[in-house]
């Protein structure tokens, strides 16, 4: 029955992946952009990768979407586009998507126990995490500690990202009609908006709030939780405007949030070489080993959900505070 569900998942992946190309409406591009987040999100839930569903949905679906939004504020309803080199960028799809499709016939059939990648180093991560970590979460133990170094560099990407976008949008254009009065005011004369999204935003940031400090016994941890809880502010912005999120949570804030997220991490292994271990290294934290490790991985996630967040939430008041296109 879940095959035929993940089938059925995939065929409207496929469908919805066609419209978006076929569609020359930039916001319905958009929204069926969203949908296959989406669907998505649903297909790693079938699969059991709840930690990855959690950030699709949050992200791909949510905030990226109202990026995507935002941004089609600044450029025209549909797609302009030159019909050159059709047949030649057909030619090469088709040999891609022919050469994709025969590398999937070396794969192991899904859930298969002697698949490569599970007699390699994941029955080792399995059988060390209780002694070493003690933490039910698997994946938070390999993402947090066996793989610190690749966590603080995915951290240190989204600070590279976040202050990027901000030097880009810093230039204002000299030409540029003000922000349109529903920037400011949001969706108050909204009924149902209002309504629906002040019963939802507690709820939104508190589900962010368990996921930041339940991840080490559930799917979850700093990537999620700062996707969530930013989610939770962008729909406040929505519904009440810009100001009033700014006035909730300014700017400066939001800078503290992604500089401090990515030093917090970057201190901590810090604090591991200066008492005689290695770079994020928790153990030498404290006598303790375990405990060590355990405080080590609650600190580092809480930089982690502070970049996330101040990330952003800062990217998306950089599209919102530009001026709407004439």
């Amino acid at each position: 029955m879940i095959i035929v569900f993940a089938v059925f998942l995939l065929s409207l992946l496929v469908i919805t992946a066609l419209a978006v190309v076929r569609t020359d409406n930039l916001f319905v591009a958009v929204m069926l952009t969203s949908i296959f987040s989406l669907l998505m999100a649903t297909n790693f839930f079938v699969l059991d990768a709840a930690d990855v569903a959690l950030t699709e949905a949050a992200v791909g679906a949510g905030i990226t979407t109202v990026i995507f939004l935002g941004a089609l504020t600044l450029t025209a309803e549909r797609e302009q586009y030159a019909r050159t080199g059709g047949r030649l960028a057909l030619v090469v799809v088709a040999i891609l998507a022919t050469l994709l499709i025969y590398a999937t016939f070396d794969q192991p059939r899904l859930g298969d126990p002697e698949a490569p990648v599970h007699q390699h180093i994941a029955p080792w991560y399995l059988e060390k995490t209780p002694e070493y970590i003690d933490i039910p979460n698997v994946v938070t133990a390999v993402l947090g500690s066996f793989r610190g170094y690749d966590t603080l560099g995915e951290v240190f990407v989204v600070f590279s990202a976040c202050i990027g976008v901000l030097f880009i949008f810093s230039v204002k254009p000299t030409d540029a009609a003000p922000r349109a009065s529903t920037q400011s005011q949001g969706l108050r004369h909204h009924l149902i908006p209002q309504v629906v999204g002040r019963l939802l935003i507690p709820f939104i940031v508190l589900f962010g709030l368990y996921v930041q400090f339940h991840g080490e016994y559930s799917p979850g941890g700093g990537f999620q939780a700062g996707a969530l809880i930013a989610t939770g502010v962008i729909l406040y912005a929505l519904l009440e405007g810009e100001d009033a999120a700014l006035r909730a949570i300014p700017r400066p804030v939001l800078i503290t949030l992604v500089v401090g997220g990515a030093s917090l991490y970057g201190a901590v292994g810090l604090l591991c070489i200066v008492l005689g271990g290695n770079f994020l290294d928790y153990s030498v934290l404290f006598d303790d080993p375990v405990l060590g490790q355990q405080v080590g991985l609650l600190v580092i996630e809480a930089g982690v959900g502070m970049a996330v967040c101040g990330a952003l939430l800062s990217i998306f008041h950089a599209f919102a505070s530009r001026p709407v296109r004439a």
